[in-house]
């Protein structure tokens, strides 16, 4: 007699921690993701901004497995799931029958209706987004090193990250220390310390999700590094030229040029929910029913990012890791119960999925960082020290936990990046374009800014508000 057959779709936090919890169950799993590697996203910008190699926060899910015998791993993606007869179709024409579904995919960066946007401003999701943003923030230090026209020297010179949430937050602070620490000696015809970093979000706030006081907190250490914060407007266009934005519905649009443009001001569920047959919300989450099943398939699971899960406080769970892990841990434990008890999932009384929020943080630069866990809230180098710990401490694989390590104690000391490797296209930052840049006017001198001690002249060419995404 076969064992019950559990498919995994996506090997990202919520699929591996799923496929982990089955170590010791009667079943066989199948754990099915189109990347061959499990990535540790909440490092993703370390890659971006040359802080960290790719290898150092992803390990190859068949190593991180390899002692379970009771999963099989394919390479490949599902094209298709078919709830009513239990089976699942991927890109390659196989068809796989299921006892039990759990559905992990995750999320995908979300333009908001303008997909012709990403071209422009890449998003960061997988370490392709990363070593791309890298390679186009290097890239713009070395061109302006070469170029003798001031204009075009400060429009590559200018970055604009969209999103104030955790991400935005990070890249901007990571960017402005790349320019201002470990660029500044390396470049003779240029200052890497002159580069603009601005962060534009639509809200009134950024980091909104935290207490508003760890939000203030985050925008003076934001403000300390040099990173200029604009909130409160929204995007109407992006081109490989720069920004268009309004600062209100009815104010004319206005521009900032700036030869790079990263997004993270809002991520999707994967194209796979709307194969469901059910109905998705407008970030394209399937509702789930109070034990993360799906409605009428109480042998199927969503979990993570791809889920709609309505909490004890009647607000959706934010789209995060451990959120993600606690459900996989919950559906694998019902599942196995199911099994050995010989019941169907439908007959067997059990709890409903609680989410124990262990708390939220982000980092904003060496030594700055906010924290929240309760009724505690840190910020700055305390913040900080909690951030290393939690992140080291979640990286799968002991290697990768000591290679990360390392690697910043090491550039904690010296402000050396050693990631500084730019791969694939040198010539150009947005290759399928060949528009120059545009013509920019003289920089306007304004008020200092501090910076760690020392007081920075802040140049700025036009005023700027922050823009939102159109929704």
């Amino acid at each position: 007699m076969s064992l019950p057959h559990v498919i995994i779709v996506g090997g990202g936090f919520g699929g591996l921690t799923a496929a982990q919890s089955f170590k010791r169950s009667p079943v066989r799993v199948t754990l099915i993701d189109r990347r061959n590697h499990y990535l540790f996203q909440p490092l993703l910008y370390q890659v971006a901004m040359a802080g960290l190699s790719p290898a150092d926060i992803a390990s190859p899910i068949r190593s991180v497995l390899a002692k379970q015998k009771n999963v099989t791993v394919l390479l490949d993606q599902v094209a298709d799931v078919d709830l009513g007869r239990k089976a699942i179709t991927t890109e390659t024409g196989a068809r796989l029958d299921y006892d039990f579904l759990i559905l992990a995919a995750g999320a995908k960066s979300d333009y908001f209706g303008h997909a012709e946007w990403e071209q422009f401003a890449p998003g960061l999701k997988t370490l392709t987004d990363a070593t791309e943003i890298r390679r186009r923030v290097l890239l713009a230090f070395e061109l302006a090193e070469r170029e003798a026209d001031e204009a075009r020297r400060r429009w590559l010179l200018t970055f604009v990250v969209i999103g104030g949430g955790p991400t935005g937050v990070e890249l901007a602070g990571a960017l402005r220390e790349l320019s201002q620490y470990v660029l500044a000696r390396d470049f003779r015809r240029i200052d890497p310390t002159e580069a603009r970093v601005i962060l534009m979000e639509g809200g009134p706030r950024v980091l909104a999700s935290f207490p508003e006081d760890l939000s203030q907190a985050a925008v003076r250490q934001l403000g300390e590094l040099g990173v200029e914060i604009r909130t409160g407007t929204r995007v109407t266009d992006i081109d490989a030229h720069g920004v268009a934005f309004q600062a209100s519905q009815d104010s004319p649009a206005e521009r900032l040029e700036a030869a790079n443009v990263v997004w993270a001001a809002g991520v999707r569920a994967t194209r796979l929910t709307g194969k469901l047959g059910l109905p998705i919300d407008r970030a394209g989450r399937v509702s789930v029913r109070e034990d993360c099943s799906l409605p009428g398939h109480p042998e199927a699971f969503a979990i993570g990012d791809m889920a709609a899960f309505t909490g004890e406080d009647g607000k959706l769970l934010p789209g995060v890791s451990p959120v993600a892990m606690q459900q996989a841990r919950y559906t694998a434990k019902l599942v196995t119960r199911a099994v050995r008890e010989g019941k169907p999932l439908a007959e067997l009384s059990h709890e409903k999925f609680r989410y124990f929020d262990k708390g939220t943080m982000a980092t904003i630069g060496r030594s700055r960082a906010v924290a929240e866990s309760g009724r505690l809230r840190l910020s700055g180098f305390i913040a900080w020290l909690a951030w290393l710990f939690v992140h080291v401490w979640y990286l799968i694989g002991h290697r990768n936990r000591v290679a990360v390590l390392l690697t910043w104690a090491w550039s904690y000391v010296t402000y050396e990046r050693g990631a500084r490797l730019i791969t694939g296209r040198v010539d150009a930052i947005h290759p399928d374009t060949e528009q120059p840049a545009p013509a920019l006017p003289a920089p306007t001198p304004s008020r200092a800014l501090p910076t760690d001690g020392a007081r920075q002249e802040e140049r700025t060419s036009e005023p700027l508000r922050s823009p939102q995404p159109s929704h």
